[in-house]
């Protein structure tokens, strides 16, 4: 019999066709050459790593599900390979590209004119642009509809007030995709940088994706015209449809840094001696190892379905929720046990589960908490909504 890979106990890379594998493998190598021997000291130096985009983008990786407008036109597994990979190195880096992907190019594609098409979707690839966007507000990030940040018309223009919160990428972003409220109901605005009573601090002190810029957003009295309204789509169907893009990415991204989080441990517990012998002799340690595998290999399970399904056009929200909800747990849950069995060794940044776990901290609360997307699979099995 065959040795099982450690990391892929149920042997999904033999579920992949040869674009799938070449994508991962030309990701996995990409983290492994440029993205790991820097991204410990980026997160203790609260530092994006901004040298990284422009090969981020020459491989293709920014709105790589996207057809057309310079994008490689790459099948859901691909863009869920791209996000494992990426996490593997840092939530960071993969929140860097699920945003420019998931929560930029896509409503701009899916929602936006041929014009705003044109002029966004390749410069957003190449990665010439950034682009961030504006749902979160400070009184309430799980519940959109209750939005504060509005939108009047004024002549043939729009004027935004209002203010979001941990806003990925705000600070360095180009252009904001912004959900304001209006007489019509929710709408979506591309607001340049720039613009006159549109600021975007850096929030600092951060102590989770601190390789990732996070920001606030604020709008007094920002003045667009119409062209920049998404002419696409109005209500939370707008907005809520990009968080499922987002959050099918994350389902996936979770994956990564479990894996390098039990790669590490299973090095560690095999060199470490502990009464006279290695740590992974033990009944203890090998039972908690196992756990783990038994938890990758479920999410891992999970997420190759959840991109059949949507390649096949057949996804469902819920079941985004119940593999966001459930893989991110995980995730989360991985890291920890990991940073316990290394010991003291365990919050130093010379090993990665500390770094992961306090990243995914803030993964399993964004795009939507544990709690939403059980609740949200709640109501999918009762037909009661209970937020």
């Amino acid at each position: 019999m065959k040795q099982l890979n450690t990391l892929d106990l149920f042997d999904i890379r033999s579920q992949l066709n040869e674009e799938e594998t070449l994508v991962q493998d030309t990701v996995a190598r990409f983290v492994d050459e440029r993205v790991l021997p820097i991204i410990s000291d980026c997160f203790e130096h609260a530092r994006f790593p901004a040298e990284l985009v422009p090969d981020i983008a020459g491989m293709g990786l920014l709105g790589s599900s996207i057809e057309g407008y310079g994008c490689a036109g790459l099948n859901a597994i691909c863009y869920g390979l791209i996000c494992q990979e990426l996490e593997r190195g840092d939530s960071g880096l993969r929140s860097f590209v699920s945003v420019q992907s998931s929560l930029v190019m896509f409503p701009i594609h899916a929602y936006g004119s041929d014009e705003q098409k044109d002029h966004w979707l390749p410069r957003l690839a190449r990665g010439e642009a950034i682009g961030c966007f504006g749902l979160t507000e400070p009184h309430g990030g799980s519940d959109p509809s209750n939005m504060k940040t509005h939108a009047r018309r004024d002549g043939d223009d729009w004027v935004i007030n209002g203010s979001k919160m941990w806003i990925t990428n705000g600070a360095i972003a180009d252009v904001a995709v912004v959900w304001a409220m209006t007489d019509e109901g929710v709408r979506g605005f591309l607001v340049e940088k720039g613009t006159p009573g549109f600021d975007a601090p850096e929030i600092e002190h951060k102590f989770s994706l601190r390789a990732s810029v996070t920001s606030s957003l604020f709008f007094d009295n920002v003045r667009v015209p119409a062209s920049a309204m998404l002419p696409g789509v109005r209500g939370l169907k707008g907005p809520l449809s990009c968080l499922t893009q987002a959050r099918y990415g994350i389902s996936w991204g979770a994956i990564g840094p479990a894996q390098a989080c039990l790669a590490e441990l299973l090095s560690y517990t095999e060199t470490r001696t502990l009464f006279g012998r290695a740590l992974h002799d033990t009944q203890a340690v090998q039972i908690r190892l196992a756990d783990m595998a038994r938890r990758i290999s479920t999410a891992q399970l999970l997420s190759l379905q959840l991109g059949r399904l949507k390649d096949r056009g057949e996804l469902h929200p819920t079941q985004v929720s119940l593999a966001k909800w459930n893989n991110v747990r995980m995730a989360l849950d991985i890291a920890r046990e990991c940073r316990d069995l290394l010991g003291g060794a365990g919050i130093s940044v010379e090993y990665s589960p500390i770094r992961h776990m306090l990243n995914l901290e803030s993964v399993i609360t964004y795009e939507g908490t544990e709690t939403v997307h059980q609740l949200v699979v709640g109501k999918e099995l009762t037909g009661v909504s209970a937020f």
